[in-house]
């Protein structure tokens, strides 16, 4: 697998995609926001934009648009039916593969009722120089406190910061995030290409396409200097999203709410960091007593592996005790705990 990413990114031009049903009230936002942005060099960046079985005035604002906006802007019109995130995504994505050309280029995915930071451009394709793929933070804004939202995305963002300090990769970024959304996802064509696509899944199409790189042995980067500002609408057009779990908390509260058992998750994050050590020592009985699992079941799987980090996001099962939902308090105190530890051995 090659990791020459940085240079194929030096000069690359970007095509940002975006799927909208039914937006009109919010793509004038999204518009404003890539009008800002700030152009890193003398790259060519188009807008894709896919109408999906638009049935309000969202094309009559796109061709709006386009005919004054500080980009090139290409638009295309699939008929209603179903909605399906995955489906949504994929053809905005290809929208984007075909505006790039033979070429090729940098294909970024974002969503109709977002608005990026100023410095979106900048801050993920410098991201891109360390990985394959760049998934940037999500800022939740509204007129409304989410506070118990924000409270199960702090957690998460701590199960990833113990997740680094128990699997260190040196192409995670500095400030890093647990998100894995399709409202702020970077890569290149290629690879693009090479993994298939968003898969055609009414919600979790993101996360499947960011553990599919993982498992091809792309490296996939969390940065959090790649910003996206979303909304925190309840009302929204992927089944299972974030509109349904908002409304979930609003009608339900924390009482309800089950998150990843921490215990479990560092089980599967040791033993990530001990397979790709294992991978590049070329030492994989060494493993064996740690997973559970026969040498020649891992020499198996190696011989598929391109890279210690595909073999390690293939070869790692779920933990002795399965994978855990628990009620978020009893997670938070683990956490704690776990992080506590970890920060004093690494100190020591």
């Amino acid at each position: 697998m090659s990791h020459d990413a940085g240079a194929d990114n030096a000069s690359a031009n970007v095509a940002i995609c975006v799927p909208a049903r039914d937006e009109a009230a919010r793509v004038p936002r999204l518009f404003e926001g890539l009008d800002r942005l700030a152009i890193p060099g003398d790259r060519s960046v188009h807008v894709c934009l896919l109408l999906d079985g638009c049935t309000d005035q969202s094309a009559a604002i796109v061709a709006a648009y386009a005919r004054g906006a500080a980009h090139r802007v290409h638009v295309a019109e699939a008929p209603r039916s179903v909605p399906n995130a995955g489906v949504a995504r994929h053809r905005a994505m290809m929208l984007g593969v075909a505006a790039l050309g033979p070429e090729g280029g940098v294909l970024l995915s974002t969503d109709a009722d977002g608005w990026p930071a100023t410095d979106w451009l900048h801050a993920t394709l410098a991201a891109l120089r360390h990985a394959e793929l760049v998934a940037g933070d999500i800022v939740r804004n509204g007129p409304r406190a989410d506070e118990r939202q924000d409270r199960i995305e702090a957690y998460y963002a701590r199960l990833h910061a113990l997740r680094r300090l128990a699997d260190p990769v040196p192409w995670e970024a500095a400030s890093t995030h647990h998100h894995a959304s399709g409202a702020n996802v970077a890569l290149h064509s290629t690879t693009y290409a090479a993994l298939g696509g968003f898969a055609p899944l009414a919600s979790g199409e993101d996360a499947r396409l960011i553990d599919d790189a993982g498992r091809a042995g792309h490296r996939v980067r969390r940065d959090a200097a790649s910003i996206v500002h979303t909304s925190a609408r309840r009302n929204g057009r992927a089944r299972g999203g974030l509109a349904t779990a908002l409304r979930a908390l609003d009608r339900d509260g924390l009482a309800s709410v089950r998150v990843a058992h921490p215990l479990d998750q560092l089980w599967q994050y040791e033993r990530h960091a001990l397979a790709r050590r294992a991978f590049a020592a070329g030492d994989l009985a060494s493993f064996t007593p740690a997973i559970g699992l026969s040498a020649d079941h891992l020499l198996g799987v190696a011989r598929d592996c391109p890279n210690g980090e595909a073999f390690a996001m293939r070869v790692v099962p779920v933990g002795p005790q399965g994978m855990r939902q628990v009620p978020l308090p009893l997670a938070e105190r683990t956490l704690a705990a776990l992080l506590a530890d970890a920060t004093a051995a690494r100190a020591a």
